[in-house]
């Protein structure tokens, strides 16, 4: 075999900053904080101080190969380590904050991180795991000399840390394949799995997520990710836009309508991206406010299905785009992103709409899809034959973290989990999780469907549907509803709207009005409301 004559040198993601600060070296990076004023700079800034917090790491210890943990919101020093940690050769596991305390400690002691860094408002978390962490010696806050509390774990200040140290480094080469973040799966069931992203895998999807099939980002953009860093690397924005040349707004932990609307407004944002749950909030004050989303051209909506209401009040209203997204935690997370085709277009405005707004996404470079029946047999790609969904390739996982056996099939598809149909045009639509199927009296009824034209009934702000136990039919459904503050809805109202929208063995058996739970990713935690209702309608 005669082997190509090309230049082959690792992919690695500090290449992705050092190309940003040169080629993009005064596009801003903006940064609210924990109780700090705002933070500004440039790319070629950030270069600067992640040299600086890479030699800082280095004299704390952090060796090629070692895990280093952040507890930390969406900042420009979380940013930082985002690049200075992987460019020394070591991994960054961002631990989830809204995990339970146990999971926490699960996670960082299964990484055996040696160094903690967090931002202030963790101290108290900090505080109440640290006699559990096993592998921890060495705590930094993510602030300045100020502000700084060192508390029971005698934490250093991270500005302080790093004021000693060079701006200036000499990365090392490291192996592309090698880890670079560890990422866990939120638990729900058992304990957090781990997912250990390589840098080949970050830096490829990087190039594949800014393409204009997917977020389709340029260097005039302005990228606000509501996204949480800690969760899937805030579905990979801090690279693809630093390779894009976007200007970055970071939002810290402040996700409530008017902190949004003020950095929208105010730095221009053209682009952002988060659960349902955060623009539904955004919504709303624009509403109450009577105030409009400035620059916002689109928004890039996963974790759950986005209700139809809220992709049309987003365009017709404000003049926004609103494009689906799906992934998992085990495809570094994009799978799938709904952007229109021409194929799509020659069928009108509102055909098109109806393909993006009810499908996750089509089928995108890097991400092979198939959906199979329960034999493991090829469904057809017709958007009518249902089955589970499969996914491969160069971003996809292999095996868990500490784990002998591999995640995937001897052919190397990973089963999702979920349930799906694909169109001819390679558009994938999510029916439904395994585990959230409804199966009633033989029939499949899908949650995902109900919970989307029941969220779209006025005054509904989150609708869940789970199957619960029933005497006869196996499994019948019931739908939890969530009101708008001030709203009043009886389950009269709410059947007199779905009624002629859905097929009447769907019809909800129960409608409960109350708070809908949370997983610590924002979905809406299917788990508890099956236990807290299981025997809603046989007890």
């Amino acid at each position: 075999m005669t082997a190509g004559l090309m230049q082959t040198p690792p992919l690695q993601i500090i290449d992705i900053l050092k190309f940003a600060a040169s080629a993009h070296a005064n596009r801003e990076v903006v940064s609210r904080l924990v109780d700090e004023p705002i933070w500004r700079y440039d790319y070629a800034a950030a270069m600067r101080r992640t040299a600086q917090a890479a030699n800082a790491l280095k004299r704390l210890g952090v060796k090629h190969g070692d895990r280093v943990t952040s507890l930390a919101w969406n900042t420009h020093r979380h940013f930082e380590l985002f690049y200075a940690v992987p460019g020394i050769g070591a991994v960054l596991h961002t631990a989830n904050p809204r995990l339970f305390d146990e999971q926490i400690v699960y996670t960082i002691n299964h990484a055996e991180s040696a160094v903690l860094l967090f931002d202030r408002n963790f101290l108290p978390v900090v505080e109440r795991i640290a006699s559990q962490l096993t592998t921890v010696k060495t705590y930094v806050m993510l602030s300045d000399e100020a502000r700084t509390m060192p508390g029971a774990v005698n934490a250093q200040s991270y500005e302080t840390l790093i004021a000693k140290e060079s701006d200036q480094i000499a990365w090392p080469q490291v192996d592309e394949n090698r880890g670079a973040f560890l990422c866990y799966t939120s638990g729900t069931t058992g304990d957090p799995k781990g997912v250990l992203y390589s840098h080949r895998a970050v830096v490829l999807h990087a190039m594949a997520s800014g393409l204009a099939g997917a977020f389709g980002f340029d260097a005039f953009d302005v990228v606000l990710p509501c996204s949480s860093l800690y969760h899937a690397t805030a579905w990979g924005i801090p690279f693809a836009a630093p390779i894009n040349g976007c200007k970055l707004v970071m939002p810290c932990d402040k996700m409530d309508g008017a902190s949004l609307q003020e950095l929208i407004v105010n730095e221009g944002v053209t682009f952002s991206g988060g659960v349902p749950t955060i623009w539904t909030m955004y919504l709303a004050w624009l509403e109450k406010n009577g105030q409009t989303p400035g620059k916002l051209q689109r928004v890039v909506i996963g974790g759950s299905a986005v209700p139809r209401a809220m992709a049309e009040t987003f365009k017709k209203k404000y003049g926004v785009r609103v494009l689906q997204i799906w992934g998992m935690t085990e495809t570094c997370p994009l799978g799938v992103v709904a952007t229109p085709t021409p194929s799509l277009a020659q069928a009108g405005e509102e055909a098109m709409d109806e393909a993006i707004w009810t499908r996750q996404g089509r089928l995108q470079f890097g991400i092979d899809l198939k959906i199979v029946d329960e034999d493991g047999n090829d469904l057809p790609w017709d958007g009518e034959a249902s089955g589970a969904l499969l996914v491969r390739g160069p971003w996809t996982i292999q095996r868990y973290f500490r784990k002998d056996e591999d995640a995937t099939g001897a052919d190397g598809w990973f089963d999702t989990g979920d349930i799906a149909t694909i169109d001819t045009h390679g558009f994938m639509r999510i029916t439904d999780r395994k585990k959230d199927v409804i199966k009633s009296g033989g029939e499949w009824i899908s949650s995902i469907d109900l919970e989307n034209i029941a969220v779209a009934c006025p005054g509904v702000k989150i609708a869940a549907v789970v199957g619960v136990p029933h005497p006869k039919w196996e499994e019948r459904p019931i739908l939890v509803i969530e009101t708008h503050d001030g709203e009043t809805l009886n389950a009269d109202d709410v059947y007199a709207y779905l009624d002629p929208r859905i097929v009447k063995w769907w019809k909800p058996d129960q409608i409960i009005f109350g708070p809908v739970p949370l997983t610590a990713t924002g979905k809406i935690d299917k788990k508890v409301l099956r236990s807290r209702y299981a025997t809603a309608l046989t007890g």
